[in-house]
């Protein structure tokens, strides 16, 4: 990620001091990619939930066209598989009859196959990433 906003940048930069007397230099994107290893199965469990049902913390799950979607039809979330009303049957959800299908790999790690289920319970649809469990 890190690499693709240094070129990004430059190449944004070029571009806006494309007819300028002095090229334009410095920062494009704010600073907020950084890497975190995941050591723990509560840590890959908290990261998954984060990926999957992030839209629910930015409450774009309340927007009219989306309201009775139950995951982001725009995540990996509809390839998962382990949520708690599912289980291990991912294909079970019915998505809006406009969707194409994302690419998703599955996850070559343990951690993120079968070790993020000893971090808690199973990921629900309904959680919301960073907010606290009652």
């Amino acid at each position: 990620m890190q690499g693709f906003q240094i070129s990004a940048a430059k190449h944004l930069n070029a571009a806006i001091s494309r007819d300028k007397p002095a090229r334009r230099r410095g920062p494009v994107f704010p600073d907020r990619y950084h890497a975190e290893i995941i050591t723990s199965p509560t840590q890959a469990r908290h990261a998954l939930s984060y990926v999957m049902n992030n839209w629910r913390k930015h409450q774009e799950d309340r927007a009219e066209a989306m309201r009775t979607w139950r995951i982001d039809w725009f995540s990996t979330a509809v390839m998962f598989p382990g949520w708690a009303e599912y289980g291990d049957e991912p294909f079970l959800w019915r998505g809006p009859s406009t969707y194409d299908p994302l690419v998703v790999y599955q996850p070559r790690t343990w951690m993120l196959r079968e070790g993020w289920k000893r971090g808690g319970p199973m990921i629900s649809y309904r959680e919301v990433p960073s907010a606290p469990r009652h």
